[in-house]
C-alpha cells in the first residue's frame, strides 16, 4: 500500500475511534460522577452509545455503581483501534500482553487528557464569563468537581484564589510523564516494538 494511503487509512481509523471512544469514555465518567442524566450533553452521549451499550447489558451487569459494559467496550474499542493502526503501520499484530499494556495505557491517557482540557476550559470561562449557565459548564463543573473538592482540603483557597485546578493540571501532567509514558514504552516492548509505534 502506498504510504500516503496508508497514512490516511491511519487517521482516518484513529479519528473515528477516538470519537466514539471519547463518547463511551465520557458517558462512562458522566455516571461514575453522577452528572444530570437529563443534560443535553448527557443526552446526546446517551443516544449515541446505547445501540452498542444496551446490547452488553443484556449479559454484563453493572457492579456496585461501576458501569462495566461500558469498560469492556472501552477496552474492546481501544483493542481495535490499535490492532488495526499496528496493522498498517507494521504489517503484524501486537503480542497480547502489550495489546493489553497498550490498551489500559491509552484509556489512561485518554481520561487524564480529558480532566487536563475541561479543567484549563472551566478556568477560562470562570474568568471570562463567569456564573453564565450552560449545559457544557454544568457539566465540567460536575465532572471536576470531586477531584477539585478533594485537593481544596490539600490546598486550601489563598489569596482570594482557588488554587486546586492548577495543582490539580500539575498533577495530571506528572501522572503523563511518569506513569503513562513508561506504560507505553512498556506495552510497546512487550508489543514487540523496539520503538514507540502504538
Amino acid at each position: 500500500m502506498s504510504p500516503y494511503l496508508t497514512n490516511a487509512a491511519v487517521y482516518l481509523i484513529s479519528v473515528l475511534f477516538l470519537l466514539y471512544i471519547l463518547a463511551v469514555m465520557l458517558r462512562f465518567l458522566l455516571q461514575l460522577v453522577r452528572a444530570d442524566f437529563y443534560n443535553p450533553v448527557s443526552q446526546f452521549l446517551i443516544t449515541v452509545t446505547n445501540p452498542v451499550l444496551r446490547y452488553l447489558r443484556r449479559w454484563i451487569p453493572g457492579y456496585k455503581g461501576i458501569d462495566w459494559p461500558s469498560i469492556l467496550l472501552l477496552i474492546v474499542l481501544q483493542g481495535i483501534e490499535l490492532c488495526l493502526l499496528a496493522l498498517l503501520k507494521t504489517g503484524a499484530m501486537p503480542a497480547i500482553a502489550g495489546l493489553l499494556v497498550l490498551t489500559i495505557t491509552h484509556l489512561l491517557k485518554m481520561m487524564i487528557w480529558i480532566y487536563l482540557i475541561v479543567i484549563i476550559f472551566q478556568a477560562l470561562t470562570s474568568w471570562i464569563n463567569p456564573g453564565a449557565y450552560n449545559p457544557v459548564t454544568v457539566l465540567m463543573y460536575q465532572l471536576t468537581d470531586p477531584l477539585l473538592r478533594r485537593l481544596r482540603r490539600l490546598v486550601p483557597p489563598a489569596g482570594g484564589l482557588d488554587w486546586s485546578p492548577f495543582v490539580a493540571l500539575i498533577a495530571l501532567n506528572l501522572l503523563l510523564l511518569l506513569l503513562i509514558a513508561p506504560l507505553q514504552d512498556f506495552g510497546n516492548t512487550l508489543a514487540g516494538y523496539p520503538i514507540r509505534v502504538l
